[in-house]
């Protein structure tokens, strides 16, 4: 079994859905939902859900919300590492969606993160850990060094190393971090407030990205298709027209762990996509951040729904190389 460490946020997760239509300044009727969340964890716990050996090493507090956190890591299977400050909250996301669930706004109170500092990373436990990961995966809701030194960390190891962007503004402490990235995971936002522009096509922003130093990466786009780029291959993916849909929150998470379970299986750039886009329908079919149902037979269902992947441009027989089986 493939090993996988996910450095990054896991917090929990607040959302108020409006039940009609959105009246800016006034107050909406409405229905309110927690759960445990954060970029790196929604992740990890789709990958565990996926077969995956997950171990998720992020900071909390100690407080019900936190011990929210660890039931939610237990349930989905994932390795949980996390280290307790006793005196503090659990960082905490809090959005208001639509009817339709689309974000209206969101509220980021995460400070606790700013305490995961380089110099743990320094733990032999977490050396350990890193030294025996296929893949490693962050999201940038750490700080900009925390994740420059776990990336180079993983790579000197021989890991695989992979990103979530989380947002506009926190992609950018991943920057300094792009030698040391294999794929970065974004939305079209996030990749434009990495490339200073904006494509107006899928197959615009491997050029775009790749002048900024990014080697590899997956811009999803929504309801229209997804590209996704390593070396010279690239590849799109039109995601399935789902009608009955239950929340999008999550849904680029999700399409973080199905692409990556399919890699560390040995699939092919078309593949990985087209499965990173059949775990995230199956998450926007769901009220939650990761779908109870997600797994292998699920995904495969799902699978059937997703068109073929369009390969733009690759050189023969070109595979994502991974890290070798143990």
């Amino acid at each position: 079994m493939k090993n996988v460490v996910v450095f990054g946020g896991a917090h929990i997760d607040r959302r108020g859905r409006i039940a009609s239509t959105t009246t800016l300044g006034a107050s909406n009727p409405g229905r309110w939902f927690e759960e445990a969340g954060g970029g790196g964890f929604n992740a990890a716990r789709g990958m565990a859900r996926l077969g995956l050996s997950v171990s998720m090493v992020a900071p909390r507090g100690g407080d019900a919300e936190g011990e929210t956190v660890a039931r939610a890591a237990e349930a989905a299977g994932v390795i949980d590492r996390a280290f307790t400050f006793l005196d503090r909250r659990t960082p905490s996301y809090t959005a208001i969606l639509e009817a339709d669930g689309n974000l209206v706004v969101a509220l980021a109170d995460m400070d606790l993160y700013t305490m995961f500092s380089p110099r743990r990373l320094r733990q032999r436990a977490l050396r350990d850990l890193v030294d025996e990961a296929h893949l490693v995966l962050v999201d940038a809701n750490l700080p900009a060094e925390t994740l420059s030194a776990a990336l180079r960390m993983a790579k000197e190891a021989g890991a695989r190393t992979a990103a979530i962007a989380i947002s506009p503004a926190k992609v950018e402490r991943l920057r300094p971090a792009f030698p040391h990235l294999d794929l970065l995971f974004l939305n079209e936002a996030e990749a434009a407030a990495i490339g200073g522009e904006k494509s107006t096509t899928a197959d615009g922003w491997p050029a775009i990205l790749r002048g900024a130093g990014i080697a590899g990466g997956v811009v999803t786009r929504g309801g229209r298709a997804a590209v996704a780029f390593k070396g010279d291959a690239v590849a799109t993916v039109r995601p399935p027209v789902i009608e009955a849909l239950g929340d999008v929150t999550g849904a680029g998470d999700a399409l973080a762990a199905g692409f990556l379970d399919a890699l560390m299986r040995g699939a092919a750039l078309g593949e990985c996509l087209r499965a990173g886009v059949g775990a995230a329908a199956v998450t926007v079919r769901s009220p939650l951040a990761v779908a109870d149902d997600l797994s292998p037979e699920r995904l495969a269902q799902e699978l059937d729904l997703v068109s073929p992947a369009e390969i733009l441009f690759s050189q023969p027989h070109h595979r994502i190389a991974e890290k070798d089986a143990p």
